[in-house]
């Protein structure tokens, strides 16, 4: 076996090419966008280079065949607030082979040890949680959802030999739209909506630059400055809301305000999944055809709530029921989705799973981000919940 740092084309190309092979005989499989995957290690494209670093391998056998691929990253915001210095591995694929596997492992740690790190989480990306973090440990046969890791299940196997523990665990959550309301909302949403004030609506009709700053006043109200979380700015929200543009659908972005005050939001996108797994993997000119016609006329099931906040000052009123049931009654009618899924939580947040068991929704797939510390003697300690 030979393991070699991805410097060139050919060998990038080499390295995305690697899970067509792995997962060719699995039904379940949606490939990522190639053009995603390039993209969290273009230093033009990705934010995180400009205090951060990525380093990529690929590992072959004695034919020159890939059998193997990972990457190692540092980054000042995966210490942020740690006790270690932390650094992350991602993007790891393997055959079922557990030399192979724990060269790949091996490897990475190794780099990060030379940078300095004591720690390092895996798999995770070299960005945001909400993307290509975590690994698969429940559930391997649902569709998975848009940009987010799927893998065989013997590679749990693999991170544990090679010294790894559960840091946390990520709990993904569903809903059926079709199962009414549960009493206490409609109660709850009759109470509210009977006081002057309260509206809800859909984003069918605002101009981006309202859902920009809607959005902007309803998360820094609701997480900006508290339990870790910075204030969002102004240009990040525009470029969130300016991203998400192409595939938004807005009779499904749910809206509460309070004397026109923007106080909540239920933000959900359809699940892209659903028209990505027809392109193989690949949004180049033929792919954005693809997109464009089953966008058009392909069958959607299932919707994704991607963010779902409300008002410090307004918790406890029920608005969080409320917009469960303006949605029963919004967009249950428009018989476009039968499911939600919730995008995951850390069992470290008991908070939000209480508030997501209570909205009707189950745990249906799992993952977990993993934890290393290079020195063996240093205590392992699970992520610290959230007050």
């Amino acid at each position: 076996m030979n393991i070699s740092r991805v410097t060139s084309s050919s060998q990038e190309d080499q390295w995305i090419h690697l899970p067509f092979l792995i997962y060719k005989d699995d039904a379940n499989w949606i490939p990522h966008l190639r053009q995603d995957i390039k993209a969290v290690f273009n230093p033009s494209k990705n934010k995180y280079f400009r205090e951060g670093e990525a380093i990529r391998w690929i590992l072959t056998d004695t034919t020159g065949t890939a059998i193997g691929r990972t990457a190692a990253f540092i980054h000042p915001k995966f210490s942020s607030g740690q006790k270690y210095k932390v650094g992350g591995l991602g993007f790891f694929e393997c055959t079922d082979n557990d030399t192979a596997a724990r060269k790949l492992l091996d490897t990475a740690c190794e780099w990060l040890k030379e940078k300095g790190m004591d720690t390092v989480d895996g798999p995770i990306n070299f960005g945001e949680r909400d993307t290509f973090w975590g690994l698969l440990t429940e559930n391997f046969t649902d569709m998975s959802s848009y940009r987010m890791n799927y893998n065989p299940p013997y590679y749990q196997k693999f991170f544990e030999a090679a010294g790894f523990r559960i840091y946390f665990e990520q709990i993904c959550f569903k809903r059926d739209l079709n199962i009414p309301a549960q009493e206490v909302f409609v109660r709850k949403t009759n109470m509210l909506m009977s006081e002057p004030g309260y509206s809800i609506s859909s984003a069918r009709g605002k101009s981006i630059e309202k859902i920009s700053e809607d959005f902007l006043t309803i998360y820094n109200n609701a997480w900006g400055g508290f339990a870790g979380f910075k204030k969002m700015q102004r240009r990040q929200a525009h470029s969130i809301v300016k991203s998400i543009k192409p595939v938004m659908d807005p009779d499904i972005m749910v809206f509460v305000y309070h004397h026109e005050k923007p106080i909540a939001f239920y933000i959900n996108l359809p699940e892209l999944n659903e028209i990505f797994r027809h392109l193989n993997g690949n949004l180049n000119w033929w792919g954005k055809m693809l997109f464009l016609y089953y966008k058009l006329f392909a069958k959607r099931n299932t919707m994704v709530g991607i963010i779902f906040g409300v008002d410090c000052d307004y918790h406890g009123k029920g608005v969080e029921g409320a917009m469960i049931k303006w949605a029963e009654e919004n967009i249950v009618t428009l018989k476009r989705y039968n499911n939600t899924i919730l995008t995951w939580i850390g069992d470290f947040n008991p908070k939000m799973l209480h508030i997501a068991e209570n909205l009707g929704a189950y745990p249906y797939r799992k993952l977990a981000t993993y934890r290393k510390h290079f020195d063996s003697s240093v205590p392992f300690e699970r992520c610290p919940l959230v007050s």
